[in-house]
């Protein structure tokens, strides 16, 4: 199968033209992450939880198969080519969250509020904004110019 050409690939990605966006993987991170931390919000409470948090209720396996889950936004990251010292924080963050299951009651209380999927999606957010801020600035002021020329 032929290479495909670096110019097409970037833009399939919708880096080379003023519909510039975020990159699958990214966005694909982000679903993951709400799906994980945030998918429900629980009644009367108002306190939002994922799938980390009713799955991980199952002792061991549970939290294992969460733990899977959330690694791979740790290899989207990768795949986006964050730096290694953000993925190592990323696997921090996961690893503290995959032991806290293993503290009955108090692990599961705490993993309420500690939202690993969701603080290694800002770190990926954090990273890829840093590194594309003058191609999201240009394409902001870009759309401010536009909507401002459609209200006169």
């Amino acid at each position: 199968m032929p290479s495909e050409n670096p110019k097409n690939a970037i833009r399939k990605r919708g880096l080379g033209d003023n519909n510039f966006r975020a990159p699958d993987e990214l966005l694909q991170a982000q679903a993951l992450g709400n799906l994980l931390d945030t998918a429900v919000k629980i009644p009367f409470i108002g306190i939002s939880v994922g799938l980390d948090f009713l799955v991980g209720l199952i002792p061991v396996v549970g939290d294992t198969a969460m733990l899977l889950a959330s690694l791979r936004i740790v290899h989207l990251g990768r795949k986006l080519g964050m730096p290694k010292d953000l993925q190592t924080s990323m696997v921090r963050n996961t690893l503290f969250d995959f032991g806290l299951g293993f503290i009955p009651i108090l692990g599961d209380l705490v993993d309420l509020f500690y939202k690993a999927n969701q603080r290694n999606v800002r770190i990926m957010e954090r990273w890829w904004i840093a590194k594309n801020k003058h191609k999201v600035d240009a394409l902001a002021k870009q759309k401010l110019q536009e909507w401002e020329q459609q209200q006169d």
